[in-house]
């Protein structure tokens, strides 16, 4: 398994300055975040993007996974406005676009929340047209996405993993996989290892991050209360090779290289003993 962190943590920094951070701290790869003023996706030209693949080529960092700007938003693919439901769609196959110019080809993506009166139904009807059109213009380029199971402030459609699982498979898209976050799974009181277990036979990556079990609050791991252990050792027992991608919090914005050296220290020493 390998370690990569969300540029997201560098918002207030450059993208360059962000990914040689992350380089010099050892990190194995990026996640870049598809936001301003990282990797927006009607910001970044032909000739950024060249500049950005220069950037990662020359200090030898990988980029784990592209994600869009998405959570609350600009992008709701649920909506039962068909103007912004179709400008969401839009939106995510121009990131996809984008990912593809940086040369990833794993683009994550969010379920969105159902408005006042919508109904579930209706709700997870929007989600999945949206997700099929997706997977299509996905599929014709060669990427895959992974849909992010959330917790219920952030989605009424898709919470649990196991939710995640069901909809991938009603789905059917061999280029459609989940991202579990081991935040959102402990918030929702989900176990870490058995997650992993029903993950098995669909793509899927990793975001670790930590909190309390009482609000998504993205933390250094270790600075919570998961026990990461039995979730590792899930993950190799299974022969998981991808990144692990530690997500966090706007709260390390403003100083991120003591986070994300102390993620990076406390996730090696995790990894070495398993």
């Amino acid at each position: 398994m390998k370690l990569s962190q969300s540029t997201f943590l560098y918002f207030n920094y450059p993208l360059r300055e962000a990914i040689r951070r992350l380089s010099d701290l050892g990190y194995d790869g990026v996640e870049i975040w598809g936001g301003r003023p990282h990797a927006y996706c009607r910001d970044v030209s032909a000739a950024e993007a060249s500049r950005i693949r220069g950037w990662l080529e020359e200090l030898e960092i990988q980029v784990s996974a592209f994600i869009p700007a998405q959570f609350r938003y600009p992008t709701c693919l649920c909506s039962p406005e068909d103007g912004i439901r179709r400008d969401s769609v839009q939106y995510l196959k121009d990131s996809i676009d984008t990912s593809l110019s940086l040369g990833c080809r794993k683009v994550s993506v969010c379920p969105g929340h159902t408005l006042y009166g919508q109904g579930y139904e209706n709700g997870m009807d929007r989600l999945q047209e949206s997700l099929k059109e997706l997977t299509d213009y996905a599929g014709e380029k060669e990427v895959l996405l992974f849909l992010e199971p959330a917790h219920r402030l952030e989605s009424d459609l898709v919470i649990t993993v196991e939710d995640g699982v069901r909809l991938v498979r009603e789905i059917g898209a061999e280029n459609l996989g989940l991202v579990m976050d081991t935040g959102h799974c402990f918030v929702n009181r989900e176990s870490l290892p058995d997650c992993v277990a029903l993950m098995q036979g669909i793509p899927y990556h990793i975001h670790i991050d930590d909190n309390t079990g009482l609000s998504d609050d993205h933390l250094v791991p270790g600075d919570g209360r998961i026990c990461f252990v039995p979730f590792l050792k899930a993950l190799k027992n299974h022969a998981y090779e991808g990144f692990l991608t530690a997500e966090l919090g706007w709260g390390y914005t403003a100083e991120p290289d003591a986070a994300a050296y102390r993620c990076k220290v406390f996730m090696d020493s995790l990894l070495g003993g398993i």
